[in-house]
């Protein structure tokens, strides 16, 4: 009886442990799962590192993916455009001029696991060589290389960025020149140069004017020395015209002809 007792009660503790390890799985399973699985949105990408190595040469995404808790973990990399801003830099041009110039910089990753392999940070790293790439760039310029020619020079520094971080996965897209500070000095000087440029324009033009309008003279007075006629008429247009301003004192004027007659006959 104490046998079959004691047999009795080890087949109960069996089963309790094979139900209560039933109930473990059961519970710990969804935890497992969600574990597993992962996912990244339609602009992300993951970087699967397994025992610390890249998995596969290929990121994973968009979507859901699976890993392995124990031994793998990821790196989500953003593949949408970012800007940042370039701030002030003082300059000296290649003609010695010191100016404060600051920009923009749009850029993307295009590979990323190149982004997480090779650089330890992507973005920083692209916003100290865009900043010395803005120096080296603009230190070969003139000023007046650097007034006239933003986009050749944005061209340029964009080139120059897209091959030093290509390394990096990145794509340089877009460089622009925001603005450039002359020192107050330098702004008086050139403003007074160009209001005498202006002035000495201006007087240029007024002689081209005064000389264009005595040949116009000359030639109208040789056409009325050929016909006196025609300029009794013009006495008669300006008679007509200052008649037609209502003053109170009209001047008739007299032909030098008619003049030199009366002068005649009195010597």
């Amino acid at each position: 009886m104490i046998s079959t007792a004691s047999s009795t009660v080890e087949m109960v503790t069996q089963g309790k442990l094979e139900i209560s390890e039933e109930n473990v799985e059961a519970v710990t399973f969804p935890i497992t799962l969600f574990m597993c699985v992962k996912i990244v949105k339609e602009y992300e990408r993951a970087v699967i590192f397994r025992l610390g190595r890249i998995s596969d040469r290929k990121p994973k995404g968009p979507g859901l993916f699976f890993v392995l808790p124990c031994t793998d973990n990821f790196v989500k990399v953003d593949l949408r455009t970012v800007s940042f801003d370039i701030p002030p830099q003082e300059i000296l041009t290649k003609d010695s001029v010191t100016v404060s110039v600051d920009g923009v910089v749009y850029f993307r990753i295009h590979c990323p696991i190149s982004s997480v392999a090779n650089v330890s940070n992507a973005h920083s790293s692209t916003r100290l060589l865009a900043q010395t790439t803005l120096r080296n760039v603009l230190g070969t310029k003139n000023l007046s290389e650097l007034l006239s020619d933003r986009e050749g020079i944005s061209l340029s520094m964009q080139k120059t960025l897209d091959e030093a971080t290509d390394p990096w996965g990145i794509k340089v897209e877009r460089v622009e020149i925001k603005d450039v500070k002359l020192p107050q000095q330098l702004q008086r000087a050139m403003a007074a140069e160009a209001e005498a440029s202006r002035e000495a324009r201006a007087k240029i033009i007024a002689a081209e004017g005064e000389m264009k309008a005595s040949r116009a003279l000359k030639e109208a007075s040789l056409v009325l020395a050929e016909a006196p006629s025609a300029l009794q008429l013009r006495y008669l247009q300006t008679l007509n015209t200052i008649a037609a301003e209502k003053n109170s004192t009209i001047i008739f004027p007299l032909p030098i002809d008619t003049m030199q007659s009366f002068m005649q006959r009195k010597l």
